[in-house]
């Protein structure tokens, strides 16, 4: 049985680190607030984008720009957005996991039936660490980008992706993160990136659509949108999983903190039986000395 001494370090260090837990509990959720507050705002903007891409290449042929070219898929490229820290509960796993299992279809053969070639191109540190062990190509690594992602940041992984998709590097650009759904859930997803797939118009979107005039032409808005909103999306999954992580952290953190609590309750409970069975103890020594002398 342990002594004392022994129980009373432990709930001391038990109380450390609920405290610890608990101000890392407080920071993540200032963080996951403004992390919040980021992706919220880039929405629109990545929605009214879409629709204004969509309403150029309504009016410009399928094959007008490389970018939207699609070809036999033999080699992808897949962008993987994970987080350089741990502590935020099983949200790296999931992904990780939803990323092995979409790779090892694609060399199956998949629906097609035609083996394909995934390699990596890695933002965060986890995410690297999980494909290097589990096998997986890597072409390039990037960095997480601190507690406020700028456009700025993700802007050479665009130009990378886009070269080596127009080089024929890679028949397929695609990119995994974990989409923000709300607090308490944050989803995997694996999405193609390009070619840029022509978003759909309703026929009021369509009739509408002759009210609009390209300067200098349809097409060279196209060459200059494109690429644009290729960055555009990287920077929108980039801002998905840093709200996913903030969020993924104050739970983890809440539920550590709980966890701790609960056990210095434990452990006062085993320190109070302990004293109670010393004062017990002594005292029938005490009982059977005196009576001894008696």
């Amino acid at each position: 049985m342990a002594t004392l001494r022994e129980v009373s370090r432990r709930i001391a260090s038990v109380r450390n680190i609920a405290q610890i837990t608990r101000a890392m509990q407080m920071v993540a959720a200032s963080r996951m607030k403004r992390a919040q507050d980021a992706i919220l705002a880039a929405r629109p903007y990545s929605d009214e984008l879409r629709d204004a891409l969509a309403r150029v290449a309504a009016a410009v042929d399928a094959e007008v720009d490389p970018l939207l070219a699609r070809r036999p898929v033999r080699r992808v490229g897949l962008i993987v957005v994970s987080t350089d820290r741990g502590l935020v509960g099983s949200l790296n796993a999931n992904a990780v996991r939803a990323v092995l299992r979409h790779v090892t279809d694609a060399a199956s053969g998949g629906d097609a039936g035609v083996a394909v070639e995934v390699t990596a191109i890695t933002v965060g540190r986890k995410g690297r660490d999980a494909l290097r062990r589990a096998g997986v190509p890597i072409a390039a690594h990037f960095a997480q980008f601190g507690d406020r992602p700028a456009f700025a940041d993700v802007t050479p992984i665009a130009r990378l992706v886009t070269e080596d998709f127009l080089a024929g590097t890679y028949d397929r650009i695609e990119i995994a993160y974990s989409a923000f759904i709300n607090t308490l859930s944050q989803r995997p997803e694996v999405r193609t990136l390009l070619p840029v797939e022509r978003p759909e118009m309703g026929e009021a979107e369509t009739e509408t659509n002759d009210e609009y005039l390209f300067e200098p032409s349809p097409q060279a808005v196209l060459s200059r949108l494109l690429p644009h909103f290729v960055a555009i999306d990287i920077y929108r999954a980039v801002l998905e999983n840093r709200a996913s992580e903030q969020s993924a952290q104050m739970i983890a953190m809440r539920s550590a903190t709980d966890n701790a609590n609960e056990l210095i309750g434990e452990l006062t409970l085993v320190y109070n039986k302990t004293r109670q069975a010393n004062i017990t103890r002594e005292m029938t020594e005490i009982a059977s000395g005196a009576e001894a002398l008696g």
